[in-house]
């Protein structure tokens, strides 16, 4: 379980040991409840991500909602591909390369419903860039609706290995990953991905950095 949710347990568990010690069963049971889901909701499994410097992998658990060129004109443009994380699924989140973070942009905004296009633009969110062997990829940890806060645990200079785990975003969110033009998309919208596991994309062979 992540860190980050042992206070939001207390926060459900402490009332629920009170209530049950002053026979208030019903408000006792429902704290637990939601103590229950709070540490189903940090979860964090441990995952082994596919090998090669050539692959780019889901940095986030959840559904497919985009994928489109950032300019549907050019072909070399960046190609979009935003996940949407339900309350349910896992909100770790993972480096979709192996790699240095270059840089992390925290972004204040807005807090529109992670689902929607809008909010890869105008939601609160940090901004990563990932250099990697073979190619460059960015990543944008954007606050949903319900999560006020994103999480990033690293910073520029760190080394990371693809899959490997660098911050979380509390409660429903989104996910944009931006991988370069010339990479081939192996993943179809409405499609469900694994942080760490699912393959998003793979570069070609001529593509350099």
């Amino acid at each position: 379980m992540a860190k980050e949710g042992i206070p939001f347990i207390l926060l459900f568990l402490i009332p629920a040991i009170v209530l049950g010690a002053l026979g208030l069963m019903v408000g006792a049971v429902l704290s637990a409840l939601l103590a229950v889901f709070m540490a189903f909701f940090f979860r964090d499994p441990d995952r082994r991500s596919p090998a090669g410097d050539d692959l780019i992998v889901s940095p986030a658990d959840g559904r497919v909602v985009q994928i489109a060129r950032l300019d549907p004109k050019d072909t070399a443009s960046a190609t979009q591909i935003s996940i949407f994380l339900s309350p349910l699924d896992v909100h770790i989140n993972r480096s979709p390369i192996a790699g240095e973070i270059v840089d992390a942009v925290y972004k204040p905004g807005s807090f529109h419903i992670a689902s929607r296009d809008i909010a890869s633009v105008e939601n609160e969110q940090n901004v990563v860039t990932v250099k990697g062997a073979r190619l460059t990829v960015v990543f944008r940890q954007i606050a949903g609706t319900l999560a006020r806060r994103v999480v990033f645990s690293k910073k520029p200079g760190d080394h990371v290995s693809a899959g490997e785990r660098v911050g979380l975003m509390k409660f429903s969110s989104r996910m944009d990953v931006l991988v370069p033009g010339e990479a081939e998309i192996l993943i179809a919208k409405g499609q469900r991905v694994i942080g760490g596991i699912t393959i998003l994309a793979r570069v070609r062979p001529s593509t350099e950095v």
